[in-house]
């Protein structure tokens, strides 16, 4: 096994001995070269994409390597960082250390230092292993039937999420054949879902931002053109659900209804399922058929009904329409035809100020995990963001295999 690390290097001097060391001990991966210090949201999306256990830091700039290395110690505790310079300046020495940063080298690169550095650096590795953050905020949205408003509050939900400071908001649309995003939001890319799904596997932060389009902190994959007989694999979906759980808070995925094999493998990786109903026979209907349908696929506790389209004037009313869901509704929507009309033709949001607009902002509250006024939704409960750990234990020529009670060197 080879050990993965990360090298930030603006001294392309320096840099190069030391990549050129690493070829000389061979066993060591460098998965991705800097020769700049990067902006903080580029350096956090390659160490959330790339996940490497060691980070090398180029000191040719101190103010701006401990800028970087305070970022890394808030949002990676156990990402190990060792620093490396054209020469040993005492003063940086010191401030390292006060850092917790105990791996300093300076050219020219001695090999057997480098591999007594690489020991240990991999022996902290494994005791303290990256734990990279995920998103647990993984939310489905699936009509009862066509034309039910699913896209309306999944595409509205999204912008009033990525309105709060820090959360931003990926809006995957996977309903192949009818997707409305790209329009709704008046969107253009010549990429689309199904280049994110076959490139999943192979993703990282170059490819990505050609994949998505928006603005700010709501970033959108949209369908493109019908295409018939699309096959996405589920397993190349999970990989695109797990890459954009480690780069975004929040991923809404509109869903067709179809109940395809690559919907079920989201729904599986999603917190809550969202079955999108409307106050009418045949709606509520369809929604029992699909309840019935996941629950023999074992997801009946992740669905949660959202009632859309709800009036005073409706045949039915609220408890009736509980009875015939035989279950309990997660939150309701108003109807406004004319406020979502005029959001449609002019590629926005429906009006924060209206009725409607209060209910998208209330409802993105309750998804956040956030306490909402008015107790109009039923809030899920409140679980902690998951981890995974990554590191590869590291083995080389040079070094002596890794123990539990000891280094050898």
């Amino acid at each position: 096994m080879v050990l993965k690390c990360m090298v930030v290097g603006p001294d392309r001097n320096v840099t190069g001995q030391l990549l050129e060391m690493f070829r000389e001990l061979g066993g060591i991966n460098v998965v991705r070269q800097l020769d700049h210090y990067p902006h903080e949201h580029e350096l956090l999306r390659v160490l959330r994409s790339l996940a490497p256990p060691i980070l090398f830091l180029d000191l040719s700039n101190p103010g701006r390597c401990f800028e970087i290395i305070a970022t890394v110690q808030a949002e990676f505790p156990g990402l190990q960082i060792a620093c490396f310079h054209r020469e040993i300046e005492p003063q940086l020495l010191l401030k390292l250390m006060q850092h917790g940063i105990r791996e300093y080298m300076s050219s020219p690169f001695d090999p057997d230092v480098l591999a007594e550095v690489m020991i240990r650096l991999r022996d902290a590795a494994i005791k303290n292993p990256v734990i990279s953050p995920r998103s647990n905020l993984v939310y489905s949205f699936l009509p009862s039937k066509p034309g039910s408003g699913t896209t309306t509050i999944a595409v509205n939900a999204s912008i009033a999420i990525s309105r709060q400071p820090e959360t931003n908001v990926l809006l995957a649309d996977m309903d192949l054949n009818s997707g409305l995003i790209r329009f709704l939001l008046k969107l253009n890319n010549e990429y689309t879902i199904l280049d994110a799904v076959r490139h999943s596997t192979d993703m990282d932060e170059t490819l990505w931002p050609q994949l998505v389009c928006g603005k700010g902190q709501l970033e959108v994959l949209i369908t493109g053109k019908i295409t018939t007989g699309v096959r996405l694999e589920p397993s190349n979906v999970r990989s695109l659900i797990d890459y954009a759980r480690k780069n975004y808070k929040a991923i809404m995925v509109d869903l067709s209804g179809n109940m395809e094999k690559y919907a079920l493998e989201v729904m599986q990786e999603s917190r809550k399922i969202f079955l999108v109903v409307t106050p009418e026979i045949p709606s509520l209907h369809l929604a029992r058929e699909k309840v019935a349908f996941l629950k023999d696929q074992g997801l009946q506790d992740k669905v949660a009904y959202i009632l859309n389209r709800h009036g005073k004037s409706d045949l039915l009313q609220l408890e009736q329409i509980r009875n015939l869901l035989e279950g309990d509704i997660y939150f309701t929507f108003c109807n406004d035809y004319r406020g979502v009309g005029q959001s449609v033709a002019e590629g926005k949001e429906v009006s924060r100020n209206s009725e409607l607009g209060r209910q998208f902002n209330l409802f993105a509250n309750n998804l956040l995990d956030r306490e909402a006024p008015g107790g109009m939704a039923k809030k899920s409960s409140k679980k902690d963001l998951r981890g995974i750990g990554d590191f590869l234990k590291f083995g080389v020529s040079r070094l002596a295999p890794a123990s539990h009670s000891e280094t050898k060197t």
